[in-house]
């Protein structure tokens, strides 16, 4: 039998793996999806499950709401992708890792079924996520989309509640070039008759969720018209927040160790949401909901969301790569006093990288680099365009060389900021000694 070294490296280079690739990873289709499941007896039906899609934050808001029912006492199954330091990541039970053991015996006793059907890396990664909740009779399962939702290979469950959290460019090369084409994909994961909560809405985007959940029968939440953050503060790595809900009396006060502050939004929708599983015969307290919220991180090992690697001086890791996610860790940088902002940052081939480029601040000091992986865009390409937009800095072959070199001229009064991709912070954090 292969070691579990021996079993991912099977993985990655026998199947096709879109973080590695790009777009040549991807099926347009469910049908490898349901060919594995049914192979494996449908594990997917054997657990209650929550559904989450969206351009930013689906990765928060699953890690917190997997949090809020394991407080609340459920056994929850978490799929998230992708990973920053361990394939292990992306599939967690009560915030446990699945052992390596059972990603080796996975894929020795289906070793025949793989190279049948020839799934892509995260079809083959869904089809055992579902099989290890089947396994561990989990009471409900948070399950997250990989791109977009309408074919995503998640989407073979039928949930309790589908979240979407919301819409921004991001992928338009697969999911569509307007905001309205790229809900509609996203919206793909609205099940007849299954509610649905909607994080963020834009004009553009809001008429097509109502076309999709009336087309359903799906009873349809916009959080943001439900809950409204009325004040907040970041504090010692902690974001607080008050939200009032409206045509209530009474407010909530949440303290969150995800202190970007984006999460605004998500825990607007976290908390719609638990509004919504209460009617579906989920249990969970007010308490339990601000408890959950605030051990998020304790209970399901999240990182890369406005990570404090260092408070003084201050070195902030945050996976933000698109326009909406960038602009907001901007502006949350903005609001610090500091002297200069450091940046590390790289990109992958397939994104827009005019775009982004003319998204970064002038008067930041920038260390170009490139994740090690196929899809990396060469950092001396990424210099070369960054200098032609009026960008200053140096390049490094690695993310560690340009995280050691920004750490170097780093003074006490600086922030150093690594962002541009989630590949990007994934090597920075084992640089800073996050892995284990």
């Amino acid at each position: 039998m292969m070691t579990y070294a021996e079993t991912l490296d099977y993985l990655y280079t026998k199947l096709p793996m879109f973080t590695r690739i790009g777009a040549a990873a991807l099926k347009n289709d469910l049908h490898n999806t349901l060919a594995l499941c049914e192979a494996l007896g449908n594990p997917e039906r054997s657990f209650k499950s929550i559904h989450i899609a969206g351009t930013n934050g689906k990765g928060s808001t699953s890690h917190i709401m997997a949090s809020i029912l394991q407080t609340a006492g459920y056994k929850t199954g978490l799929y998230t992708s992708p990973h920053l330091l361990d394939f292990r990541e992306r599939i967690r039970v009560n915030g446990l890792e699945i052992p390596k053991e059972n990603v080796v015996h996975f894929v020795a006793n289906h070793r025949d079924l793989i190279e049948r059907i020839e799934p892509s890396f995260f079809e083959m990664t869904v089809a055992l996520a579902f099989d290890h909740f089947r396994n561990e009779k989990v009471d409900i399962a948070v399950i997250e989309t990989g791109l977009g939702g309408r074919l995503d290979s998640t989407n073979v469950i039928t949930p309790l509640l589908s979240i979407i959290t919301n819409i921004s460019y991001d992928h338009q090369y697969l999911l569509g070039n307007t905001l309205a084409e790229i809900a509609g994909e996203k919206a793909g994961i609205i099940k007849p008759g299954i509610p649905v909560v909607i994080g963020q809405t834009r004009p553009e985007t809001e008429n097509v969720f109502i076309q999709k959940a009336a087309e359903n029968h799906s009873p349809l939440i916009f959080a943001e018209k439900t809950y409204t953050p009325i004040e907040h503060s970041y504090q010692h790595g902690l974001l607080n927040i008050v939200y009032s809900k409206i045509n209530e009396s009474g407010q909530v006060n949440i303290v969150s160790p995800l202190a970007g502050n984006y999460q605004l939004e998500n825990i607007a929708t976290i908390l719609s949401s638990v509004d919504v599983l209460k009617t579906q015969g989920i249990n969970i307290s007010a308490e339990q909901t601000i408890e959950g919220i605030k051990d998020v991180k304790k209970q399901t090992g999240l990182l890369g969301r406005w990570e404090v690697i260092s408070e003084s001086p201050l070195i902030i890791c945050d996976v933000a790569h698109n326009e909406a996610g960038l602009r907001a860790v901007f502006d949350q940088i903005n609001s610090i006093p500091h002297d200069k902002l450091h940046f590390v940052y790289g990109m992958v081939k397939d994104k827009d990288v005019e775009k982004a480029l003319s998204l970064l601040p002038k008067d930041a000091i920038f260390y170009f680099s490139q994740p090690q992986l196929p899809r990396a865009l060469e950092y001396e390409t990424l210099y070369e365009l960054a200098r032609q937009k009026g960008l200053k800095g140096s390049s490094y072959p690695t993310i560690a060389e340009a995280c050691a070199a920004a750490q170097s001229a780093q003074g006490q009064n600086d922030i150093l900021l690594v962002a541009g991709s989630i590949f990007v912070v994934a090597e920075a954090l084992e640089h800073f000694g996050m892995k284990e």
